[in-house]
């Protein structure tokens, strides 16, 4: 460190002395620096996307006089699944007179469950191109259940699903099989 010498006019015969002088950092353009590092990086980083599903929907009709008709889906071409409370989902290919608390079947959300289940039924429907899954989620299912169902729809590579309320009918067998009153 450079020494600045003082000459000391206190009349003691001009003696020198040396003095250290305290040095000041300016800490000013390094928090400014540090400012722009700092907004640079905000901007340059890609903040974690949402992973978002595409989920098809039906275009609106601009005339209600244009309507579609309401297309009639045969049991055999269609499988119903329901997403009950509890992590519990529920399957069946029933029409109101033979849906009992046998014909509804209870199965879970693996590979070996739903996925399995869905494939099965798809292989059996006598068109295979117009096999349709009918998802009904009850008051009690979680969304998370939803997601899963419509995961299994883009892996089984169903394209012909739709999502509607659980009939009373239904919602009564169901009731019954999850001991509900």
């Amino acid at each position: 460190m450079a020494e600045v010498q003082v000459k000391d006019d206190s009349g003691k015969g001009g003696k020198v002395r040396s003095k250290k002088q305290n040095t000041r950092v300016d800490m000013t353009p390094m928090v400014d620096l540090g400012f722009l590092l700092i907004t640079f990086f905000m901007f340059t980083t890609t903040f974690s996307k949402p992973n978002v599903m595409d989920l098809g929907l039906p275009a609106k009709p601009k005339d209600e006089k244009q309507k579609p008709p309401d297309t009639e889906i045969k049991l055999s071409n269609s499988i119903s699944i329901i997403i009950g409370k509890d992590n519990k989902i529920f399957y069946h290919q029933q029409d109101q007179q033979g849906l009992n608390d046998q014909t509804l079947m209870e199965t879970t959300f693996d590979r070996e469950g739903i996925r399995k289940v869905i494939e099965q039924a798809k292989a059996g429907a006598a068109d295979k191109d117009k096999f349709t899954v009918i998802i009904k989620p009850t008051d009690d299912a979680v969304y998370k259940n939803f997601v899963d169902i419509l995961d299994e729809m883009a892996i089984t590579k169903n394209e012909r699903y739709g999502v509607t309320d659980i009939k009373p009918w239904e919602l009564v067998i169901y009731k019954k099989k999850v001991g509900e009153q």
